[in-house]
């Protein structure tokens, strides 16, 4: 690899962007490239890499002995998913429901997911905390909403129990132990199937804006709701892409991949990056949580991958692996094209570390930190950073094919968006459908950003929080959470996890701290370095709305079940606030309570 490869035209689009301004303050910006042709349905990208590099690596996972791989080259996974397509079609399951996977990323998922997609059904990957639950009734009340006809696991005796309240009659399909759930069949089976031309016919029947997958938001914004992901959606995101990053045309990516499917990020974006490009994807057993971390390092050692995905909390939990261990990072970024981040913003001390690490291992390379910025919503690619950036926060420039619209909005400028990639509603919800677009057809995704150059539009988007998660205090200023929660997090390291910013209505900014390792450790430490913070951003004249005055650390960690914090490692704002609402009253109280730290 060129040192200088992000500067070279053949590897990397040269930024450009074409502003237009609008009435009353808004604009709009766009690429000049136009989107060039993209494949009819996902399954296109299979068939091709199936016919022109069979033998080729395409899924390898753990295999039971957990010291190898076990691995499918593409004519190998075409295969297993005619297989699973033609048992599927033999099943005659109901129209028009689709098929819910409620475990983590493996080899049988994706099969699963594919031959779904292969035969026009419709997938949806439920992420596995919903079944890991105490409480399985969210569960049961997102499989009522989706009503599946078929319902897959990879383990009965773990996923099973979840199942028992849920009495919806759907086919029950597990890949282990599925003879002691009565009536369920073993995936096995399935894959025994012989193809027959009926899946070839069901293929090529696949229109493009067919229905190819649904996705669950976050619930991040409020309830989660079931989105729509059409082929076409899918397949020109893919193809926006590879317009932007030229690499991807000539090089074969490999991947070490944790991200779950049942998100955007993991399950459109970089999977179908792999399959849309022919590459290779290593599932990852581990993920950023303490006895997994390690997992994910051995992995990344052992394949050594060419892009490197991950949100801020792993790239936060890989990082002290990394400054221990020299020869370590040499081998995991030996072969790096680039370090990518999404999901979530992240903080410039994550930023600085990452490139000190790269300055040390591979000093005649230096490595590429970008990142992206998009939605489940639009599949999920809206922008993308195809330069050399100087640190964190901006998200990059749009897409070819998509039109980026800002309008002012209670003092930011609140994005929205329109192009071939956005989705065209939520399933069974045209109240919620119709609320999400503008009058002109701009998806309203409730981020705010403004331009990191106002003479210069190429140079592209600087994220500006959510507008929902912005407040007022009782002043009448305006606090922008996103942007003051990613400073102070990084003031903080390495003591701090994640923050949730508290004032609304109130007189003051308070903070609720959720603390990292290092910082439950040594309490004292990390009660002193937050006074300290405080008192530094008053005397340096930071107005209310930036200067935190009161801070309370919390005792337990952020609650998946109750939808703190999400697969991908970071913090819902809004669950926090509403779970844990005595807190919030008890660091604003008067006088403070004795555990919460005042500003001097």
């Amino acid at each position: 690899m060129h040192p200088d490869f992000v500067d070279d035209p053949a590897e990397l689009a040269p930024p450009r962007t074409v502003l237009t301004h609008l009435a009353d303050g808004a604009f709009t910006l766009q690429s000049p490239e136009p989107l060039g042709p993209y494949a009819r349905c996902v399954g296109e990208w299979l068939e091709r890499w199936a016919r022109e590099t069979p033998d080729a690596l395409a899924l390898a996972e753990r295999d039971d002995s957990g010291e190898d791989w076990r691995r499918l080259t593409y004519a190998q996974l075409r295969q297993a998913v005619g297989a699973v397509a033609q048992s599927l079609l033999d099943m005659d399951l109901p129209a028009g429901r689709p098929i819910a996977i409620l475990s983590d990323n493996a080899v049988d998922h994706a099969v699963l997911m594919l031959a779904a997609m292969h035969i026009g059904r419709t997938p949806c990957s439920l992420s596995s905390a919903y079944a890991r639950s105490r409480d399985p009734g969210r569960l049961h009340s997102m499989l009522a909403a989706l009503e599946p006809c078929l319902v897959y696991a990879s383990d009965a005796r773990a996923y099973a129990p979840a199942l028992a309240g849920y009495s919806g009659n759907a086919v029950r399909v597990f890949s282990r132990h599925a003879q002691e759930c009565p009536g369920a069949l073993d995936f096995a089976q399935l894959l025994a199937a012989r193809e027959t031309p009926a899946v070839v016919q069901a293929f090529e029947a696949i229109a493009p804006d067919d229905h190819a997958k649904y996705l669950l938001t976050s619930g991040s914004t409020g309830r989660p709701k079931v989105v729509i992901n059409t082929h076409r959606m899918l397949c020109a995101n893919q193809q926006m892409m590879a317009q932007t990053w030229r690499f991807l045309d000539h090089e074969k990516l490999v991947l070490v991949e944790w991200l779950p499917w049942s998100h955007t990020f993991g399950g459109n974006h970089n999977l179908n990056m792999v399959l849309c490009h022919g590459g290779a994807l290593y599932i990852d057993e581990g993920r950023p949580a303490p006895g997994l971390i390690e997992k994910t390092v051995r992995n990344l050692r052992e394949v050594r991958p060419t892009l490197l995905f991950n949100v801020p909390r792993g790239f936060d939990m890989l990082l002290p692996y990394l400054e221990a261990d020299d020869a370590l990072a040499a081998q995991i970024l030996s072969r790096l094209r680039l370090a990518f981040y999404a999901a979530a913003a992240l903080a410039p001390s994550t930023w600085q570390r990452l490139e000190a690490v790269a300055a040390r291992a591979r000093p005649a390379q230096p490595l590429w930190l970008t990142t992206s910025w998009g939605a489940t919503e639009t599949s999920p690619a809206i922008t993308t950073a195809h330069w050399r950036l100087q640190g964190a926060g901006c998200i990059g420039a749009p897409l070819p094919g998509l039109t980026l619209k800002l309008v002012p909005n209670g003092g930011k400028l609140e994005m929205r968006v329109k192009g071939v990639s956005v989705f065209p509603g939520y399933r069974n919800a045209p109240r919620e459908t119709a609320a999400a677009f503008d009058e002109d057809g701009f998806y309203r995704i409730g981020d705010a950003g403004f331009l990191a150059d106002t003479g210069r539009p190429e140079r592209g988007v600087v994220f500006n929080g959510r507008v929902a998660e912005d407040f007022k205090l009782s002043t009448g200023s305006w606090v922008s959470v996103g942007t003051l929660r990613v400073e102070l997090v990084s003031q903080l390291a390495p003591l701090v996890q994640d923050i949730v910013v508290t004032g609304h209505d109130r007189d003051e900014v308070g903070l609720l701290v959720f603390p990292s390792a290092a910082g439950a450790a040594d309490g004292p430490k990390l009660e002193r370095a937050l006074r300290t913070l405080m008192q530094a951003r008053r005397n340096g004249g930071a107005g209310s709305s930036q200067c935190p005055a009161r801070a309370l650390v919390l005792c337990t960690p952020p609650d998946a079940d109750a939808g703190e914090i999400t697969d991908k490692g970071y913090i819902n704002q809004g669950a926090v606030l509403a779970q844990r609402e005595d807190e919030v009253h008890a660091l604003h109280a008067t006088p403070p309570r004795a555990d919460v730290i005042v500003s001097a």
